[in-house]
């Protein structure tokens, strides 16, 4: 299957076309109008520093069902000593960036670039993307 090199208007192919690694598209920008566009259409971008953007679309794709999600007894015995604090869309900049110096084994950079951090804040700003944050005793948990 071919990728789609994309034009400057926020136009897609159909996710049905891409690849069977689910590369779909490379190009365009990561305007807010082109990143809700994407993800409408079942489309993500995902590249790293050097590259020109990817645009995915694989298949399957993950999805959570919250009424079928297992907890462990475990975390449920966690989870009722209340030792976590949840917030919501209290510190995504401070979540994003945190998320971008986790690396995955034997990889170096991160798919998070300064462009994605950008891009996803502007997002957050017009109410598209939104953070989930716990705390413990006053610190970010992960942070």
């Amino acid at each position: 299957m071919p990728v789609y090199l994309l034009p400057e208007a926020i136009v897609f192919p159909s996710p049905h076309l891409a690849r069977k690694d689910g590369l779909l598209a490379v190009g365009g920008d990561l305007s807010t109008d082109r990143l809700v566009e994407a993800y409408r259409s079942g489309i993500f971008p995902w590249y790293q520093d050097g590259e020109p953007i990817l645009w995915w679309s694989p298949d399957p794709r993950l999805l959570i069902y919250p009424e079928r999600l297992h907890i462990p007894k475990s975390l449920q015995k966690i989870i009722r000593k209340a030792v976590f604090h949840i917030t919501y869309d209290t510190a995504f900049e401070r979540v994003i960036a945190e998320c971008a110096e986790i690396r995955a084994p034997n990889r170096e950079g991160t798919w998070i670039v300064d462009e994605m951090i950008d891009a996803y804040s502007r997002l957050h700003d017009a109410g598209f993307a939104h953070s989930v944050e716990t705390w413990q005793d006053d610190a970010l948990v992960g942070g």
